[in-house]
């Protein structure tokens, strides 16, 4: 085995690392994070961060041509798509009537999303 051989598979094992760390950590907030906010804070960064870096570690391993090429593609694809899915999510979540924790409030009120309050009735 080369020198260049063994710099290419630590590479590989350092960013197949920190790709299962970021994704561990992302899973860990999913499950402990108290609402949908913070849960999709959590999934979203880090499952982006951890899918990149599996897929970095597939561009270095695959040397660049064939199925490296594949995987630059999806980290594109990703890191277009994530945030976005995110924000939907979110918005959603707020049109929904999904609140913050305890007493925090929306930071902008009037930000082009509308919530329909419940109208009270008298008894």
């Amino acid at each position: 085995m080369t020198l260049l051989e063994t710099i290419q598979y630590a590479a590989v094992a350092g960013f197949v690392l920190v790709g299962s760390f970021f994704l561990l950590v992302g899973t860990i907030g999913l499950i402990r994070f108290p609402n949908v906010y913070n849960r999709l804070h959590a999934t979203s960064k880090a499952a982006t961060l951890g899918a990149a870096s599996m897929f970095v570690a597939g561009f270095i391993y695959f040397g660049g041509q064939g199925v490296a090429l594949e995987a630059l593609v999806a980290i594109v694809f990703l890191f277009l798509t994530a945030p976005t899915g995110g924000h939907l999510i979110s918005r959603s979540a707020r049109k929904m009537g999904v609140d913050f924790t305890d007493d925090v409030e929306w930071p902008i009120h009037g930000a082009g999303i509308e919530r329909e309050e419940p109208e009270e009735t008298e008894d």
